[in-house]
């Protein structure tokens, strides 16, 4: 079993945006000392099989990683069960997993990033994830490789069987929470959206793993390692895309350095000016924009 975490990607019917993930992860430093599982979920139906069968007859063609595994579903899943199912497979035989979706380009760079930060956080009990991307802050300097949020990132990430493993995916203590003004307040220290997510997920509306995911953050009081230049850029903002759409305000350079060596500190306390710029990102004037953009993305891609 080789020392590194292994790659987790989860694919579903978007050829060229696969191909595009895979090649930058190739492109990796690590890669051919990684393994790669891939999960594979099924079409919503027969009018959608083929798009589904292009991606797997490319996933039968991957080379360059120790090894690859691919996971088909004859059923379609959907995003949240598709992770929640694939994870808890591949870390309750690793330990730890590093997770991708099928529209991120990785800068070379980013699997040292992961490797280096799950290794230096795993006995750290105040963390919960390591992020391979990040917001574009304008705080952020090149003084640190790495910053803490109160927010897990869905892009490029990674995590342990110690953590993954104690999630309530049912969120049992959502009465409790929902009727607290206080700790409603804090769970918005994330976003001005996380209190409307999580509601969402609880009536059905939205079918997220990661609200719930930064659910039993918040409820236990821990943080994510962030990069302070981006390892993974979104390619996933497309009439395609079946999770995301048109958003600028996600918009972040690319590491180019190469630089592979990082350094890392245990959690001890949080950045309050790069807390306030990340809950900014996702204030409501800020989503309002976005909507705009999705709008005329709408418009543009009939």
């Amino acid at each position: 079993m080789t020392h590194l975490a292994p790659i987790v990607l989860f694919t579903y019917n978007r050829l060229s945006e696969t191909i595009r993930t895979i090649e930058a992860l190739q492109n990796n430093f690590l890669s051919k000392e990684s393994d790669l599982f891939v999960f594979s979920d099924g079409s919503k139906g027969e009018a959608g099989n083929a798009k589904v069968n292009d991606v797997r007859k490319y996933l039968k063609t991957i080379t360059g990683f120790r090894k690859i595994k691919i996971y088909e579903s004859y059923l379609n899943k959907g995003l949240a069960n598709s992770i929640i199912y694939g994870v808890t497979r591949i870390i309750n035989i690793y330990g730890k997993v590093i997770v991708m979706e099928d529209d991120l380009v990785t800068s070379p760079n980013f699997l040292d990033f992961m490797n280096q930060a799950l290794n230096f956080y795993e006995n750290d009990s105040n963390i919960v994830s390591i992020s391979g991307y990040t917001l574009d802050l304008p705080s952020l300097s090149g003084n640190k490789d790495f910053y803490f949020g109160y927010r897990a990132s869905s892009w490029g990430w990674g995590t342990w069987k110690k953590s993954w493993e104690n999630i309530d995916w049912d969120m049992s203590s959502y009465e409790i929470f929902i009727n607290d003004p206080k700790q409603k307040r804090r769970f918005r220290l994330g976003g001005s959206d996380m209190v409307s997510m999580l509601t969402g997920q609880k009536n059905n509306e939205v079918d997220s793993w990661a609200i719930r995911f930064c659910f039993h953050q918040f409820n236990n009081n821990l943080k994510t390692v962030y990069p302070s230049v981006s390892k993974i850029k979104s390619i996933g903002f497309s009439k395609n895309a079946t999770n995301t759409l048109s958003s600028r305000r996600f918009d972040t350079p690319l590491d180019i350095t190469n630089k592979r060596k990082f350094k890392f500190e245990l959690f001890s306390m949080m950045d309050d000016k790069l807390v306030k710029e990340f809950k900014s990102k996702f204030s409501i004037k800020n989503r309002i924009w976005d909507k705009f953009g999705l709008f005329f993305n709408l418009v543009i891609f009939k």
